[in-house]
């Protein structure tokens, strides 16, 4: 499914009202925090940087996290379960809201002239330690890990533990996908503040995998 087809699916009203407001103000916190901590001029990067096109994708990735989390909470009973998605949607919110003031400060537009995923199929600088390339991923297609309308479609009709398991299968994939493009802006980007937020985002979701892994394994 191409990321347009995706775009196009209708938002769930009961979900749109949960996430506003259960997520506007992480929202609002991290653009602040991003607009404090973003670097000023002359390292300021430009609107076909690999550092935007990270801003601007990563915030569409960490989101949909947040939706997935939002959805599970409504619909599991295991407390091991919805703390995990509490935390997920609080930190990702908070990252989305972050990476959304990086593009003000820096004077970008929040989208995109180009398409999605651009950034990650251009080279890495030399002596990049990932070893990410260019045919990994071509411009448009979707983001590594990002859920399919069917999939989230799935997940907010079941309940149990059935949501549960579920949940927990597409965050692994969709944590495993925000990896992969951390690293890849690693590979790319010698900017201090994205590169924080990046190695942060590798340490937290790799041991949120290890975490889903062993709750996926109880549920079998």
């Amino acid at each position: 499914m191409t990321e347009a087809a995706q775009a196009g699916r209708s938002p769930r009203p009961r979900l749109v009202l949960a996430a506003a407001v259960s997520s506007v103000l992480l929202l609002l916190g991290g653009v602040a925090i991003g607009r404090l901590t973003s670097p000023l001029p002359p390292q300021t990067p430009v609107t076909t940087s690999a550092e935007a096109g990270f801003a601007r994708d990563m915030q569409k990735h960490h989101l949909q996290a947040v939706e997935m989390a939002m959805i599970v909470r409504e619909s599991s009973g295991d407390p091991a379960v919805l703390g995990l998605a509490y935390d997920i949607a609080t930190a990702q919110g908070q990252q989305a809201g972050q990476m959304f003031g990086w593009l003000s400060v820096w004077g970008l537009p929040q989208a995109a002239s180009e398409p999605s995923m651009t950034w990650m199929t251009r080279p890495p600088l030399d002596g990049a330690a990932h070893g990410h390339g260019t045919a990994s991923h071509m411009p448009g297609e979707p983001m590594p890990g990002f859920a399919t309308s069917e999939q989230l479609d799935a997940l907010e009709n079941a309940t149990g533990a059935v949501a549960d398991s579920l949940f927990l299968e597409l965050m692994i994939a969709h944590h495993e996908g925000g990896v992969e493009m951390a690293e890849a802006i690693l590979d790319r980007s010698t900017n201090d503040v994205v590169a924080s937020l990046a190695q942060g985002t590798i340490v937290v979701q790799d041991s949120e995998i290890d975490y889903m892994n062993e709750l996926l394994a109880r549920t079998d």
